[in-house]
């Protein structure tokens, strides 16, 4: 596995790095030579955050933590992505168990499989609108995201209010 490290208005040193590839590189075990695991350092409200994401067959392991101590933080990290691994282990076996990227005798066995239930659906039409009155909508409603049609990408769209106060935009590809 390939670790791959920026950082955001943070100063890092040898010693970090190589404490992140070392507690990263545990993770490898559980994945062929060829993935990616990007990490991203930065701070936000005073306390240093991390992100590490990795990518493969169309899965995304994602885990984020802040704390006062980036070294305090790479423990939760890969603590937080191995309990996603061993939570849907059994999931990602009987899906991908025939690609190589997934060393599955590896991964730490599954805790107990929680059966995923949706508990309410609702169907609704997508209405052409602008972003920003997307957000009106999203905020009058009191939600904290909101799915349209993208009036000017002809596309559909969600509008998310962030942790931070402000709002993002996810658009899609299809």
């Amino acid at each position: 596995m390939k670790i791959i490290i920026t950082s955001k208005n943070v100063d890092t040193d040898d010693h970090l790095k190589d404490t992140i590839e070392k507690k990263m590189g545990k993770l490898s075990k559980y994945f062929s030579d060829d993935i990616v695991a990007n990490v991203m350092l930065s701070q936000e409200r005073n306390l240093d955050k991390m992100e590490a994401t990795i990518k493969v067959r169309g899965m995304i392991f994602r885990a984020e933590d802040k704390s006062d101590d980036f070294f305090d933080g790479i423990d939760n990290v890969v603590d937080k992505l191995a309990s996603q691994m061993s939570r849907f282990k059994g999931k990602l076996q009987r899906k991908h168990k025939d690609y190589k990227e997934f060393n599955f005798q590896d991964w730490p066995e599954p805790e107990e499989e929680e059966e995923i239930k949706i508990v309410r659906k609702k169907r609704f039409e997508l209405e052409p609108m602008t972003v920003d009155e997307a957000i009106i909508q999203m905020e009058m409603l009191e939600h904290n995201f909101y799915v349209f049609l993208n009036m000017e990408t002809d596309s559909v769209n969600v509008v998310y209010k962030r942790e931070d106060e402000n709002y993002g935009l996810l658009e899609t590809a299809y």
